[in-house]
Protein backbone atom coordinates (compact mmCIF):
# COMPACT_ATOMS: atom_id res chain seq x y z
CA UNK A 1 0.00 0.00 0.00
CA UNK A 2 0.91 3.96 -0.23
CA UNK A 3 0.25 7.16 1.12
CA UNK A 4 -0.05 10.36 -0.28
CA UNK A 5 2.29 13.19 1.35
CA UNK A 6 1.76 15.79 -1.44
CA UNK A 7 2.96 17.19 -4.61
CA UNK A 8 3.66 14.22 -6.87
CA UNK A 9 5.37 12.29 -3.93
CA UNK A 10 4.30 9.07 -2.63
CA UNK A 11 5.71 6.16 -0.46
CA UNK A 12 5.19 2.80 0.53
CA UNK A 13 3.18 2.48 3.57
CA UNK A 14 5.97 0.02 4.80
CA UNK A 15 8.75 2.68 5.00
CA UNK A 16 6.81 5.07 7.18
CA UNK A 17 7.88 5.42 11.14
CA UNK A 18 6.28 8.20 11.86
CA UNK A 19 4.47 11.02 11.13
CA UNK A 20 4.79 14.44 13.60
CA UNK A 21 3.17 17.91 13.55
CA UNK A 22 5.93 20.64 12.24
CA UNK A 23 5.28 21.96 15.42
CA UNK A 24 7.53 19.63 16.93
CA UNK A 25 10.76 20.96 15.56
CA UNK A 26 10.57 24.07 17.77
CA UNK A 27 8.82 22.37 20.80
CA UNK A 28 11.52 19.30 21.36
CA UNK A 29 15.26 20.34 21.51
CA UNK A 30 15.57 15.85 20.61
CA UNK A 31 13.47 16.34 17.41
CA UNK A 32 15.43 19.65 16.70
CA UNK A 33 18.77 17.97 16.41
CA UNK A 34 17.16 14.79 14.44
CA UNK A 35 16.15 17.35 11.66
CA UNK A 36 19.66 18.87 11.97
CA UNK A 37 21.41 15.25 11.90
CA UNK A 38 19.48 14.30 8.93
CA UNK A 39 19.47 17.55 7.69
CA UNK A 40 23.55 17.08 7.45
CA UNK A 41 23.26 13.46 6.21
CA UNK A 42 21.28 15.16 3.46
CA UNK A 43 18.48 12.87 3.81
CA UNK A 44 15.82 15.95 4.05
CA UNK A 45 13.55 16.85 1.38
CA UNK A 46 10.94 19.23 1.52
CA UNK A 47 7.57 18.42 -0.64
CA UNK A 48 6.29 21.25 -2.92
CA UNK A 49 6.43 25.08 -2.65
CA UNK A 50 3.92 25.32 0.84
CA UNK A 51 4.82 26.22 4.11
CA UNK A 52 5.32 22.39 5.79
CA UNK A 53 2.51 21.41 7.79
CA UNK A 54 4.67 17.69 8.83
CA UNK A 55 7.28 15.80 9.13
CA UNK A 56 7.20 11.93 7.87
CA UNK A 57 9.86 9.87 8.89
CA UNK A 58 10.80 7.15 6.67
CA UNK A 59 13.36 4.26 7.01
CA UNK A 60 15.48 6.39 4.65
CA UNK A 61 14.13 10.04 4.05
CA UNK A 62 12.40 12.52 5.83
CA UNK A 63 10.14 14.87 4.66
CA UNK A 64 8.34 17.89 4.71
CA UNK A 65 4.82 17.92 3.93
CA UNK A 66 2.28 20.65 3.08
CA UNK A 67 -0.65 17.84 4.17
CA UNK A 68 -1.30 18.51 7.85
CA UNK A 69 -0.29 15.33 10.07
CA UNK A 70 -3.99 14.79 11.14
CA UNK A 71 -4.91 13.80 7.22
CA UNK A 72 -1.56 11.95 6.65
CA UNK A 73 -2.47 10.02 10.13
CA UNK A 74 -5.79 9.06 8.64
CA UNK A 75 -4.77 8.25 5.32
CA UNK A 76 -1.81 6.13 7.18
CA UNK A 77 -4.45 4.13 9.35
CA UNK A 78 -6.90 3.50 6.68
CA UNK A 79 -4.17 0.78 5.34
CA UNK A 80 -3.68 -0.50 8.94
CA UNK A 81 -7.36 -1.43 9.30
CA UNK A 82 -7.41 -2.97 5.55
CA UNK A 83 -3.96 -5.10 6.27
Amino acid sequence: MYIHLGGEKIIRSSELVGIFDISIEKSSKISKQFVTHAQQHKVVERIGEEDPKSIVVTKQIVYYSPISSATLKKRASQFVAQA
